[in-house]
């Protein structure tokens, strides 16, 4: 059914506005990503820091240390899943709780990041026993790793140490500028990072004074920390690249629907010309 020029004009100015809205928020995609990528880029600085701290307890405990890190049955299983509530962003939580729903649920208990990704773990029969809030700029990354790090202690009762085995499953950027939901293993610590460093970059070689359990238990916190900071980094970056290219593809869609919808304006427009030309012609010869 051919439509009136009014009726196509309406549907052009339509399109064009949700063209300007769809390149809006692929900009902000594009500028909120960069926050949380310099956030994931200055936290690994740190925990290259934390690493060499553990190389240098490895290097003077040696036995000692092996005896304190003596682990125990694992008992209880704690999971960490990242997800978004921001929207426009297609299946990206979708992706993760699939991801964490083939996960063996026995005595596991579930700590979840965004009301949204608590709908899509309930749909893989996962019950998140607490919920918090995803970050809402780069800034709220630090107040949620110390959140959850909070929350590892307290479902530790203390003992980060004891019979607990800690997950993250969040989504990190991949090759070709792609993403992929992951599980990353927390506690208990694994056993590369209690290897001594064969050659130091100082002549010095390295020790320590505090008493063992002391140092052991404030690395063992900062690397939990560091590594739920660049977890929620990761997320937030592959939250917004997904937004961004979701919101290409509609770009894309739209500016195909509006060259339509202008095309068809144009022949309606000539068509109406024609017919104006052809009664002045007719009416001339009448």
């Amino acid at each position: 059914m051919t439509q009136t020029l009014e009726q196509l004009s309406r549907q052009n100015n339509t399109l064009t506005s949700i063209r300007g809205i769809v390149r809006t928020m692929k900009t902000l995609s594009a500028i909120n990503a960069a926050p949380y990528e310099q956030a994931a880029e200055a936290i690994e600085a740190y925990h290259e820091t934390i690493l060499q701290g553990f190389a240098a307890l490895a290097f003077r405990a040696g036995p000692a240390l092996a005896a304190t890190l003596a682990q125990p049955p694992i008992q209880r299983r704690l999971l960490i899943v990242f997800g978004s509530d921001h929207g426009l962003c297609g299946n990206y939580n979708d992706q993760v709780a699939e991801l964490v729903g083939g996960q063996n649920k026995q005595a596991m208990s579930v700590l979840c990041i965004g009301a949204r990704m608590h709908h899509a773990l309930s749909e893989q029969g996962l019950t998140p026993y607490k919920l918090l809030m995803p970050p809402a700029s780069a800034e709220g990354i630090g107040r949620l790793a110390g959140d959850i790090v909070g929350e590892i202690e307290a479902f530790s009762r203390g003992d980060m140490l004891s019979e607990l085995a800690v997950t993250l499953a969040f989504t990190e950027r991949a090759e070709h500028g792609t993403r992929m939901a992951v599980i990353k293993p927390l506690l208990p610590l694994a056993k590369n990072l209690l290897q001594p460093i064969k050659h130091w970059s100082s002549p010095s070689l390295p020790d320590f004074n505090m008493p063992l359990e002391s140092l052991l238990s404030s690395l063992v916190r900062n690397h939990l920390f560091v590594s739920v900071f660049r977890a929620s980094a990761e997320a937030m970056v592959t939250e917004n690249a997904a937004r961004l290219a979701l919101m290409q593809q509609a770009e894309q869609s739209v500016d195909e629907r509006l060259g339509e919808v202008q095309g068809e304006m144009t022949t309606v427009r000539q068509e109406a010309i024609t017919t104006e030309l052809m009664d002045i012609i007719v009416g001339h010869f009448d």
